[in-house]
């Protein structure tokens, strides 16, 4: 009770943030969409945080955190700004070995690292790019250096995929029920294979986040033909 007061008031004092809902054989699960690729969710009354990005959000009102993933070293993923205005001293924070040094006290979990947390199980997962590099030929997004993160929340699994491209990896992923998927060029995914990346591994629902400039309607009219999945279109750009 005293967090869902503590929740209302906060987005009372910010701007409304959009969110879903869905039930879990664990309980509720609720998505914030809070732009970019920043997302809040809230398990039985478990505030969890991701890529909290203070361009994006208003970190002085929204809830502390229990747990916090950041999935890479980029700035507008790690932001020790707005990390520091919801992380307690009982926040469990995951990261990555690069975004470490700058982030005392976090658990760094590689790639095909997986723990839980808080009775979430969390899954690291590669984010890389293979096709879209800098004007020096190194991709944007280096192999082993950034993560995605799968996490179970009673029968339900949630991908975040973090910067990354249409990756081979992503043919081993299961039972994906809610996937976030990036779509700003020329940094992640164009439309086309952010269709290919959802029939590597079926989501029931998939949102396009992080899209930055990209049309999403784009990938409504990629998959329009083919049933599955849901696409939903949430304010992230």
């Amino acid at each position: 009770m005293i967090w869902l007061i503590t929740t209302c008031i906060a987005l009372l004092a910010a701007e409304v943030v959009p969110s879903d809902t869905f039930t879990t054989s664990g309980g509720d699960l609720e998505i914030f969409f809070i732009g970019h690729g920043t997302l809040m969710m809230n398990y039985n009354g478990t505030v969890i945080h991701i890529d909290p990005y203070g361009r994006v959000g208003d970190y002085d009102a929204l809830p502390e955190a229990d747990l916090v993933l950041i999935t890479h070293h980029h700035g507008d993923h790690l932001d020790p700004g707005a990390l520091g205005k919801i992380r307690g001293p009982e926040t469990v924070l995951i990261l990555t070995s690069l975004c470490a040094p700058r982030c005392e006290g976090g658990i760094v979990m590689e790639n095909g690292g997986k723990r839980e947390v808080l009775g979430i199980t969390i899954e690291a997962v590669p984010a890389y790019n293979i096709v879209h590099k800098r004007g020096n030929g190194e991709p944007f997004h280096v192999k082993g250096q950034g993560n995605g993160y799968v996490l179970t929340f009673g029968d339900t699994r949630v991908y975040v995929a973090g910067d990354t491209e249409n990756i081979p990896e992503m043919k081993e992923l299961s039972g994906i029920d809610i996937a976030f998927l990036p779509m700003n060029l020329p940094y992640t995914m164009t439309p086309q294979m952010v269709a290919q990346a959802s029939r590597m591994f079926g989501p029931r629902i998939l949102y396009p986040y992080h899209y930055g400039d990209t049309d999403p309607e784009e990938l409504v009219k990629l998959l329009k033909e083919e049933g599955d999945p849901e696409i939903r279109i949430r304010p992230l750009r």
